[in-house]
């Protein structure tokens, strides 16, 4: 006969190692960083100086196949803070808020409140700006912005010019000052610094507070300026960074699948349109980068150093996720935008007090962290949302989560709708609603070519069809949501605008004519603008006359 008190001991054993003993809540520490990739140390980049993330790694799960719900700033953190998919929601762009498709969503942060935490916003949560807003139901205190000047050198800012050109713009529509700076300063004068000193106030004052703490810190870099203190950037030599293999877009991809860009070329000192950027500007953009994730990993490094300090480690859940990856120069591609492997893979790394580190092979999303951290708090669980806990990985007691991840990218009013298992992704490129049978497909083989340089979906035919009936087994991808903007939000400019004369300050050689690059030059939406060339190009010769210019807004998209 077994014994009854062996089994309970057991299953005590076998559950949740934090906190067998403690009924004390585990308070929650969520570090979200923009645009950072996995050129991370413990992800096995010897480049990379992270030493914090790396410490943190020591402790924690790392997932080595996480991947984000949509590379783009806001979606992916719809994703997160929700645990809805861009698909779902009906918004892949930046400035839709997420409560406009669902109102009465419950975030995380309000989920971790409706269960007795206080819950704070330092930095980069959600995503602010294109008209889009923080969301104040998610948080129990005013969220703190941080500076927004992203320069401390006059020469680096954006250039002023005379005249009517910046009227009716909102900031973010504004032209950038340059790609890259390297001053000799303090931390705390750019926001990572200044948001680590408020997120170690923050730590300070709940050590005292008997009420259990949802902390979510959004860092900013490696997020584009590349913008850090000197001593980040000595601590590389820029000519033993990688470079980019391949500088061409793999073979048979569609044409509209990859991008070049456009985010970074509005930078005041970086070439427009799709030229190609010079080797020796490459090897800077990189440096810069590492540089940039090298400073906000030290200001990392004293929150958690803070942590430690006050005996607040031993009660708290630490998780850090980059909101999506991103192209340095591969396949001669720049920033996220799209769905192959360098802008869709991410870092994740979830530590508990009492659990064991260990890399976790498992496929996970952005959508399952919502879950997790509820699970492993001891929440009660949320029906509703697309999300699946991941917790028993991070216990050990599971090795694997799901049979493949799943993440999108708009383009051309099509959606490109994702899935990625351990060996294969397969993009299928369609409009929202339309039969299967009109759509475009790339498929790639990791385990063959991991460099992506091939698209298959021609010659695999059957595996292609085995692929895409994941996809036809989940619910159709929403089109864009078209909802009114808020009363408040900041007024694009108006739709009378003077076109001629937007016209004539974009012809910089007054030849008559708009090239691409003159084209695309400081556009407000850069993954979008190119395919709005191509609808004004109406003879399609790659220039656009006065009269496709002034004429093309009104043509459909």
């Amino acid at each position: 006969m077994k014994n009854p008190w062996k089994s309970l001991v057991l299953s005590l054993l076998t559950s949740a190692p934090l906190l067998a003993a403690d009924a004390a809540k585990p308070n929650i520490l969520l570090i979200c960083v923009d645009d950072l990739k996995p050129a991370i140390g413990c992800y096995g980049d010897t480049f990379a100086k992270t030493p914090n993330i790396d410490a943190l790694a020591k402790r924690a799960v790392v997932f080595d196949r996480a991947y984000c719900n949509q590379a783009v700033c806001a979606p992916s953190r719809n994703a997160l803070m929700a645990s809805l998919r861009p698909q779902t929601l009906g918004i892949y762009d930046l400035a839709t808020n997420f409560r406009q498709s669902r109102p009465d969503a419950v975030t995380m942060a309000q989920h971790f409140h409706q269960s007795g935490y206080k819950t704070q916003a330092l930095g980069k949560i959600m995503h602010v700006g294109h008209g889009n807003n923080e969301d104040k139901a998610s948080w129990d205190v005013p969220h703190f912005q941080g500076k927004t000047v992203g320069y401390a050198l006059k020469e680096n800012q954006a250039p002023t010019r005379e005249g009517a050109l910046f009227d009716n713009k909102r900031p973010d529509q504004l032209p950038r000052g340059a790609a890259t700076e390297a001053a000799n300063v303090s931390d705390d004068t750019y926001s990572d610094g200044q948001i680590a000193a408020e997120a170690i106030r923050r730590l300070q004052a709940a050590k005292t507070d008997t009420q259990p703490f949802f902390l979510a810190v959004g860092f900013l870099k490696p997020h584009l300026p590349f913008v850090a203190p000197k001593r980040y950037w000595d601590l590389h030599d820029p000519n033993k960074l990688p470079q980019p293999e391949r500088l061409t877009p793999p073979d048979g991809a569609p044409s509209y699948a990859p991008q070049f860009g456009g985010e970074l070329r509005n930078y005041a000192d970086m070439p427009g349109g799709s030229t190609p950027l010079s080797p020796e500007l490459t090897r800077h953009l990189i440096h810069g980068y590492y540089a940039a994730t090298s400073y906000m990993d030290a200001q990392l490094g004293k929150v958690l150093d803070e942590l430690k300090k006050l005996d607040l480690e031993k009660n708290t859940i630490v998780a850090l996720w980059g909101d999506h990856g991103w192209h340095l120069g591969d396949h001669g591609m720049w920033c996220k935008h799209t769905n192959y492997e360098q802008a869709t893979r991410i870092p994740l790394l979830v530590a508990i007090p009492g659990g064991k580190a260990a890399h976790a092979k498992a496929l996970v999303e952005t959508v399952d962290l919502y879950p997790t951290l509820a699970e492993l708090a001891g929440l009660p669980a949320r029906e509703g949302l697309d999300g699946k806990s991941f917790a028993a990985v991070v216990r050990g007691t599971a090795d694997k989560h799901r049979e493949f991840a799943t993440h999108v990218y708009p383009r051309q009013n099509m959606i490109g709708r994702a899935v990625r298992d351990e060996r294969y992704r397969l993009v299928e490129w369609k409009k929202p609603g339309a039969d299967a049978s009109t759509a475009e497909y790339e498929l790639y083989d990791y385990q063959a070519d991991p460099g992506e340089t091939k698209n298959l979906a021609k010659s695999q035919a059957e595996l292609v069809k085995t692929l895409a009936a994941r996809l036809q087994a989940m619910p159709e991808a929403k089109p864009q949501l078209k909802a009114a903007a808020a009363a408040d939000a900041p007024k694009r400019p108006a739709a009378n605008q003077d076109r001629a004369a937007m016209f004539a300050r974009r012809d910089a050689d007054k030849d008559g004519k708009l090239t691409k690059e003159e084209f695309l030059s400081q556009q407000p939406d850069p993954q979008d603008a190119p395919a709005r060339f191509t609808r004004f190009d109406k003879d399609g010769n790659g220039f656009l006359t006065k009269e496709e210019f002034v004429n093309g807004s009104a043509a459909k998209k």
